[in-house]
């Protein structure tokens, strides 16, 4: 029995929620253009993998639910966007999100890497196709989340260390 829908499944979820998750950096993020202008695109790439997958999955007996049927699930993060602006380090609150982009995409990223393997075990093309297609973009999203913590940390967290005048 193949274990090919139930990755298929993990990685579904994945990028619909990178997608989640990059849409809500980049409303709260705003300021910060070029996070908000990359993490738009970034977005779409998890939509179109999201969109491919869900069509990948139906040989499988797999209903993956399409984006103008489902659209991706909230969480509290916008509670959280909002206690942040209460905060007087808002870096921090980049950073995190910047952090949790990088795990999702790290996750997402293995994932393509075993359907890939179970593709290739199987020799199924199509979704074969689909991995060598995708992959690539995900390695990028983890390159972008990772350079930009390395270009603001310095800067957002010396800022972040320094009391208010308030304090």
């Amino acid at each position: 029995m193949s274990a090919v829908p139930v990755v298929l499944r993990a990685l579904y979820e994945g990028e619909r929620t990178m997608e989640r998750k990059l849409l809500e950096t980049a409303a709260r993020d705003a300021a910060e253009h070029e996070v908000h202008h990359v993490a738009v695109d970034l977005a779409r790439w998890s939509h179109e993998h999201a969109e491919r997958l869900a069509e990948a999955a139906e040989p499988y007996g797999l209903r993956l639910p399409r984006s103008a049927e489902d659209p991706p699930a909230t969480d509290d993060r916008g509670e959280r966007a909002a206690r942040a602006l209460d905060d007087p380090r808002p870096g921090l609150s980049l950073l995190n999100d910047l952090r949790e982009l990088h795990l999702a995409a790290t996750g997402n990223s293995l994932d393509w890497e075993m359907l890939a393997q179970a593709a290739q075990a199987e020799k199924d093309t199509p979704l074969l196709d689909l991995a060598t297609a995708c992959h690539p973009q995900t390695l990028r999203q983890m390159r972008w989340t990772n350079t930009m913590i390395k270009t603001l940390s310095p800067q957002l967290l010396s800022r972040a260390g320094t009391p208010s005048p308030d304090a």
